[in-house]
C-alpha cells in the first residue's frame, strides 16, 4: 500500500498551534496550491488542503511560517469522522506531514499581501533579537576569521557590462 503526499503551495492563514493535554505539539495550516491548468476563463485556480503537523515541527512551523509563506509539504492522507452537535457524521479528509520544508528565505517575498517577508521583521527593535527571532551578532563587522563582512545586498553577479567567462568544466551539468 502507499499513501504520500507531496505539496508545495502558500498558507492561506498563521498556523494554529495547540498542546494535546499530555503536551504534544499540534499545528494546523491550510495550503493554497495552484492547479497545473486554468479555467474556462484564463484563470488559474487553486486548491486549499488541510494540513496537520506535529511535535517539534508543529513548534517551528507556528515560529517561523506565517500567512503567505511558501512550503513544502511531505505527508500522508488521512480521513477522520466525529458527530457534530446535531447528531450528523462529519468525515475530514487531512494531509499529515511528516517534514515541513521552509522555501523561502527571511526577506523572500510571500509575506502578506507581498509585503516580502514580514513574518520575519523584529517587532521591538530594542531587544537583543535579530532578524527571524534570531539572536543579533555582538560582533557584526567581522566574521568568524576577523574578517569585515560583505554586505549580502551587493549581488555578485549584477551586470557590470562585461561578459561572464565560464568554463564548460565550470557547470554542474
Amino acid at each position: 500500500m502507499l499513501n504520500r503526499v507531496v505539496l508545495v503551495g502558500r498558507l492561506t492563514r498563521d498556523p494554529e498551534l495547540k498542546y494535546t493535554p499530555n503536551g504534544i505539539a499540534v499545528a494546523s495550516i491550510t495550503l493554497a496550491v495552484n492547479r497545473p491548468f486554468s479555467n474556462q476563463q484564463g484563470n488559474r485556480e487553486a486548491d486549499f488542503i488541510n494540513v496537520v503537523i506535529w511535535r517539534k515541527q508543529a513548534e517551528n512551523v507556528a515560529n517561523y511560517l506565517r500567512k503567505g509563506s511558501l512550503a513544502g509539504i511531505d505527508g500522508r492522507l488521512q480521513t477522520r469522522n466525529y458527530e457534530n452537535n446535531e447528531g450528523k457524521k462529519v468525515f475530514i479528509t487531512e494531509v499529515v506531514a511528516d517534514t515541513v520544508q521552509f522555501l523561502e528565505t527571511k526577506g523572500a517575498g510571500g509575506g502578506n499581501q507581498g509585503g516580502g517577508g514580514e513574518y520575519y521583521n523584529n517587532p521591538n527593535p530594542n531587544s537583543n533579537q535579530g532578524q527571524g527571532g534570531y539572536p543579533n551578532n555582538q560582533n557584526q563587522n567581522q566574521n568568524n576569521y576577523g574578517r569585515s563582512n560583505q554586505s549580502f545586498s551587493d549581488d555578485p553577479f549584477a551586470s557590470d557590462g562585461k561578459p561572464i567567462d565560464i568554463s564548460d568544466d565550470d557547470l554542474p551539468f
